[in-house]
């Protein structure tokens, strides 16, 4: 019987204690998650950071020329035969919307890219020779000359086997490369989505900003044509 009692015990007691800790290990990964865009920041005037329902964070500020910029993190974990995959999501809005076409390139497609513009860009190009394989696709509103000059853009960008995707609208530039990929043991014994990153390293905004900025300007003869919009 005494037996009996010691044994109930130390299963409930356990049952707490894993409890317990599985609760504080939830928090503190929550805590870390939040804390990703921090440094980066303090790159830009006016920033603010907020947070999403996954408790990434979503850090918008402005550049000096006064154009907005939205930085988010998107967890993927619809891939195939892959790990989960944490991309960073660049947009750039311009100061005023500018007559050019949408125009996008996405690598390494799978059909199941649910952030990607690309796919919504019902008009098929030819894409510049890389390493890796590329999805073009535009509005169909593209010149011949666009094109080139957009495809010359793509290819450098894409040199970059990190880039997933790049796309110009007349709203604004977005670009997605990769941040982190998925732990294995968590995806493959647990089915978890953990991402073994503590911070997303300012020089990598830095070139992604600088990146957005030069896929603008692959266009610089296009005019603006309405205010500052609300969205890319």
């Amino acid at each position: 019987m005494i037996t009996t009692l010691i044994f109930s015990f130390f299963v409930v007691a356990s049952g707490l204690w894993i409890g317990a800790r599985a609760i504080r290990d939830h928090r503190a990964a929550m805590a870390e998650r939040r804390s990703l865009l921090d440094g980066a920041a303090r790159l830009l005037p006016l920033a603010r950071i907020t947070y999403g329902a996954d408790q990434f964070p979503v850090l918008s500020g402005v550049l000096e020329d006064g154009r907005k910029i939205r930085i988010e993190l998107v967890a993927d974990t619809m891939v195939c035969r892959r790990l989960p995959q944490l991309w960073l999501k660049l947009t750039m809005l311009e100061a005023a919307i500018r007559n050019r076409p949408k125009i996008g390139v996405l690598a390494r497609p799978t059909g199941s890219e649910f952030y990607s513009l690309v796919h919504d860009m019902p008009h098929w190009f030819t894409p510049p020779a890389t390493d890796a394989a590329l999805l073009m696709r535009g509005d169909g509103s593209a010149s011949l000359k666009q094109v080139e000059r957009a495809g010359a853009m793509f290819g450098k960008l894409f040199s970059d086997p990190t880039l997933k995707e790049a796309a110009i609208t007349p709203r604004g530039v977005r670009l997605v490369r990769q941040a982190a990929q998925g732990e294995r043991g968590a995806h493959l014994l647990l089915r978890q989505a953990r991402f073994a990153v503590t911070a997303i390293a300012p020089e990598i905004i830095r070139r992604t900003i600088a990146e957005a900025e030069a896929l603008s300007g692959c266009l610089a003869d296009d005019r603006p044509v309405s205010p500052a919009p609300a969205a890319a």
